[in-house]
């Protein structure tokens, strides 16, 4: 709809009845908005523009306009959102999948086709003709394209995914798309099914015999298409049933409740001091809780009874294991612990079993190396006639140690070092022509050691060499760049916490904001870093320098003179 430049007819402020039916439109037409996201989405103060425009066939469209971007628009009284919306709300819609190829046929104009779907562990979404979609590609649940659903889920299977699948009416790139900010997709990391979710959704498959049978036949078409390999379905079938543990009969809220149990005991028994209290229920939760969580499990709060931590200490509160005061406006600390406690007394850490041990063994990924980097220097044309004696060319990098024994040995080889004052050098020619300025050259005789090294270095080019474990040196020019971390202000006074330059370092910035989003509790995404090409940047929502700083220096293990923005991290509270 959008491929082509449209005709704008009006663009003007809303106005405040139109916002309210705006607002009500919205919870009408997405019901799994709350009322919170509705404000959120079509805010009370800030400016939103109402523009009508004509599509290059003549259709009327109205488009709704928020800080810089489309929202919204409105097609037959039929409200659909952007996909501007959509990466701040990916569970708003249905959402299916495709490979990245195919985006630039639908950025063309192509409808999506059933034969381009990509089937996912627990099957497609259940929809109906007719019904709005959200379309994202392989890897990434940030929606890239927004379409109408020819066919109903079950047609599409009986039909062993042929034909036309979605008429396409917006996507990423796409005319609607660069009238806003024009930024690129966030990386929003897919959803994994829990062993017993991705069980009920295998079971309903093969309840069902058409759709078994329409499964079946797909399998069996990806497996001609590959040449024997597995389809993605079929491994993913096998690990869930590999993973399943059949001598726990308890369900995974009760699992998390244990371990939400676990983590604290551990965190107060072996970490947290009586000199920490008074001490913030985020810093138990992020500094101490989430370390102590076993290696091969993941904390999260929000699948255990509790849901929040708040309730689970007002529940350790009244069993008397520690009292929590709210010390300043909206913000809880624990300012006693009975470390006598009988459950604090009694509490082991739990050793792994020998089956999860070879389990966790065999799915766990390399641990991170922190990179041995040296810096270097680079001889400069300049420089080549000092340094070729020694056997260095142009372009050759050197230690400072090498530098300065090719100086020395330079010096006593020439008989340069000054007979009466071994603290200086006598400067030959070379030596005037490499260190010393024009100006200089009939000025300055000799040298103390200091300064000719000194003037050395000054004039031969920064480079490093970088070496990560079991792989080969590299060498660049230049300084290495730090890891750059600053804090950026969003609408309505929110703070951003932003990372770049990760990948010089061999880290992986999803990877990354998968830890951080787990530490901070916090949102995360990873956006492609403006400036730097290849290069990506992840965005932590909040000031979370604190918990960034932490991960760097102590579990990452990278040295503080190769991170810059440390020191913005929030001043802690005084003490009461």
């Amino acid at each position: 709809m959008f491929t082509k430049a449209f005709r704008v007819r009006s663009n003007t402020a809303i106005k405040g009845s139109d916002r309210r039916k705006l607002r009500a439109d919205v919870m009408t037409a997405f019901p799994t908005l709350g009322t919170d996201q509705v404000s959120e989405l079509v805010p009370g103060k800030e400016e939103l523009n109402i523009v009508k425009l004509y599509t290059h066939k003549g259709t009327a469209v109205t488009v709704y306009m928020s800080g810089g971007n489309p929202i919204l628009f409105e097609l037959e009284k039929n409200l659909y959102p952007t996909v501007y919306t959509l990466w701040t709300y990916p569970d708003l819609l249905p959402t299916f999948t495709t490979w990245p190829p195919v985006l630039e046929k639908m950025v063309g104009g192509a409808d999506l086709m059933l034969p381009g779907l990509v089937v996912p562990p627990a099957g497609l979404p259940q929809v109906q003709k007719g019904d709005l979609c959200a379309i994202a590609l392989v890897g990434n649940r940030a929606p890239v394209a927004i379409g109408v659903a020819a066919t109903s889920t079950s047609e599409m299977l009986t039909a062993n995914l042929k034909g036309r699948g979605f008429s396409v009416l917006h996507t990423y790139q796409d005319h609607l798309w660069q009238s806003g900010q024009k930024s690129s997709p966030p990386f929003i990391a897919p959803l994994t099914l829990d062993s017993s979710e991705l069980r009920e959704e295998k079971g309903s498959v093969h309840s069902d015999p058409t759709l078994q049978e329409a499964m079946r036949g797909l399998i069996l078409e990806g497996e001609e298409e590959k040449n024997g390999e597995c389809p993605q379905l079929c491994g993913m079938e096998s690990l869930s049933e590999a993973s399943e543990d059949p001598k726990d009969s308890r369900t995974l809220q009760e699992q998390m409740d244990e371990l939400l149990l676990q983590c604290f005991l551990h965190a107060l028994k072996y970490r947290v001091k009586k000199a920490d209290l008074p001490l913030l229920t985020s810093t138990l939760l992020g500094s101490h809780m989430f370390s102590c969580c076993p290696e091969g499990q993941q904390l999260d709060i929000k699948k255990s009874s509790y849901k929040k931590l708040s309730k689970f200490l007002q529940q350790m509160q009244q069993e008397q294991i520690l009292q929590v005061k709210e010390l300043s406006k909206g913000v809880e600390s624990i300012v006693a612990v009975d470390w006598k406690h009988p459950r604090i007394t009694s509490f082991v850490i739990p050793e792994p079993s020998p089956t999860s041990q070879t389990i966790q063994e065999g799915s766990r990924e390399q641990p991170y190396h922190p990179p041995d980097i040296k810096s270097l220097y680079c001889v400069p044309a300049s420089m080549t006639l000092l340094f070729q004696e020694s056997g260095h060319k142009k372009g050759s990098t050197l230690e400072g140690s090498e530098v300065r024994s090719v100086i020395i040995d330079y010096a006593k080889k020439n008989d340069l070092v000054d007979a009466d004052n071994k603290n200086l050098v006598k400067l030959d020619p070379i030596l005037c022509d490499c260190l010393l300025e024009k100006s200089e050259q009939h000025q300055v005789m000799k040298l103390p050691w200091d300064g000719l090294l000194t003037r050395c270095f000054e004039k031969l080019q920064p480079a490093y060499q970088v070496t990560f474990p079991g792989q080969e040196p590299i060498v660049k020019k230049g300084n290495i760049c730090p890891i750059d971390i600053s804090l950026v202000q969003r609408a309505c006074n929110k703070k951003v916490t932003v990372v770049r330059n990760l990948e010089a370092y061999g880290l992986d910035p999803c990877s990354v904001a998968a830890v951080l989003q787990q530490r901070c509790q916090a949102s995360t995404t990873v956006a492609p870093n403006p400036g730097a090409k290849d290069s990506l940047q992840v965005q932590i929502q909040g000031n979370q320098i604190h918990h960034l700083g932490r991960l760097l220096l102590e579990e990452y293990r990278l040295p503080r003179k190769h991170i810059e923005g440390l020191e913005k991290a929030p001043k802690p509270g005084r003490k009461k």
